[in-house]
């Protein structure tokens, strides 16, 4: 497979069960096959996507000073910013080239979770950066919840199986700054090749090239969204849960040719992770004389703390 697969969103909630269907089939089909797709259709709006990247640029050319003030101690890059270098991919020394913001979900004040969640921080030189964020988190996730619905029936599970596991999950909203590149990187790239953790990510801003997919046979093909489409992709918890029967896909973004060293780069994740609580124990559906129990059994609370020592963003 040579091109991640296009769905719209529109055909799985139409009234129209044939349509419904057909989405279904084909978003199954590209999450075993290679684990991506790009989805039209979705929630966002033109002018709060135009909005939250107008947004993202003022907060990221704000004076390093300013923005480190927003950097805080002690939650592992949970919330707020995280300076340029700081994460590396799993297994790689190098820090990946760039900075980043983190939104997190937004709590209810009698919410089981309002202890457990770190709060959001408040950018104060910029106040609609605050406020596009949380629309933009909101319309991504009402987004994720319909894709995982599909998921669920492809799975032969109940349609809203995920729904109760994700309504206040410890989703994320990454708006990332890949700086222009001033001076031969060591070893470095803007994202080293990883897999993501949590259980579906929706990518705003893969249009041009930069973000690769590794496919079936090692080869890395480029992922390149039309301007109206995400980019959404299984992460390794919703692969564990199903036994690798849905494909969480080793993803990287490279560095440009060196005539485009001085361009920025922006990207947007939103990562759907589920309330820490849920097992991620591998469904008794996805285990066959084929494929026999490939995990662990583990809480997604468990398996994000997991990974965030691997990533270096806390200490055991």
């Amino acid at each position: 497979m040579n091109k991640i697969p296009s769905v719209n969103l529109e055909d799985f909630i139409s009234n129209d069960p044939v349509k419904k269907q057909k989405f279904v089939e084909a978003i199954g089909k590209a999450y075993e096959d290679i684990g991506f797709v790009a989805l039209k259709g979705h929630f966002l709006d033109d002018n709060l996507v135009d909005n939250l990247y107008a947004e993202i640029k003022k907060f990221f050319s704000l004076p390093t000073k300013t923005k480190q003030k927003y950097e805080i101690p002690g939650i592992g890059g949970q919330r707020g910013y995280v300076s340029f270098g700081k994460e590396s991919a799993k297994g790689k020394k190098e820090g990946d080239l760039k900075e980043f913001w983190h939104f997190g979900q937004y709590v209810e004040d009698n919410s089981k979770h309002k202890a457990e969640y770190p709060e959001n921080v408040i950018v104060e030189e910029l106040p609609n950066f605050n406020t596009v964020g949380k629309e933009a988190y909101k319309m991504l996730e009402k987004t994720a919840k319909y894709v995982l619905r599909a998921l669920a029936l492809h799975l032969d599970l109940e349609e809203t199986y995920f729904d109760d596991y994700i309504y206040q999950g410890n989703s994320i909203l990454r708006p990332i700054h890949y700086p222009p590149i001033t001076k031969e990187p060591n070893e470095a790239v803007r994202a080293a090749a990883h897999g993501d953790i949590n259980l579906i990510t929706l990518l705003m801003g893969a249009q041009g090239r930069g973000l690769q997919v590794q496919n079936n046979k090692g080869e890395w093909i480029d992922a390149i969204a039309a301007p109206d489409e995400l980019m959404i992709n299984v992460g390794d918890m919703l692969s564990r849960h199903t036994n690798n029967k849905l494909k969480s896909t080793i993803h990287r973004v490279i560095n440009p040719p060196k005539e485009l060293w001085g361009t920025s780069r922006y990207s947007i994740p939103f990562f759907m992770h589920p309330v820490s609580e849920m097992k991620l124990n591998v469904l008794e559906s996805c285990i066959d004389d084929d494929n026999p129990k490939a995990f662990d059994d583990i809480t997604a609370g468990e398996f994000l703390n997991e990974r965030l020592i691997e990533l270096g963003l806390i200490k055991k």
